[in-house]
């Protein structure tokens, strides 16, 4: 069986409070990991969404917002991120997205630090 085509989002999230943390969540950091990883699997990345500065215990930020939209419209079909905490802190909002939101909109997620992958369910390697 042919593997599906996967146009992409590359979602980056930098809060005031990750920057305390050093470089490992910056966005430049995070850019190149996610697009490796997107190179490593032959996934195609529609676009780019960043929200630099935002906090992740809401779901109000700017190219979050974009990303939704591009989803709905049916533009990407992935959502690829370093970590679930880049998508959000909220864990009961991130599941929404993840378990319910994302599977409803036929949309693969991953957070690749994590080992998630929403459509093999495996553990995934780099």
């Amino acid at each position: 069986m042919r593997e599906p085509t996967y146009n992409s989002a590359i979602y980056l999230r930098l809060s005031r409070d990750d920057e305390l943390h050093g470089d490992s969540s910056s966005i430049k950091t995070q850019r190149q990991m996610l697009r490796k990883y997107a190179a490593d699997h032959n996934i195609n990345i529609y676009d780019e969404y960043i929200d630099d500065g935002w906090s992740g215990t809401n779901f109000d930020r700017p190219d979050f917002k974009h990303m939704i939209g591009d989803i709905e419209d049916g533009k990407i079909n992935c959502v690829i991120v370093k970590d679930l905490s880049r998508l959000g802190r909220n864990y009961i909002l991130t599941g929404q997205y993840t378990e319910l939101y994302f599977p409803s909109k036929n949309v693969k997620s991953i957070a690749f630090n994590d080992n998630v992958d929403s459509i093999t369910l495996a553990t995934i390697s780099f």
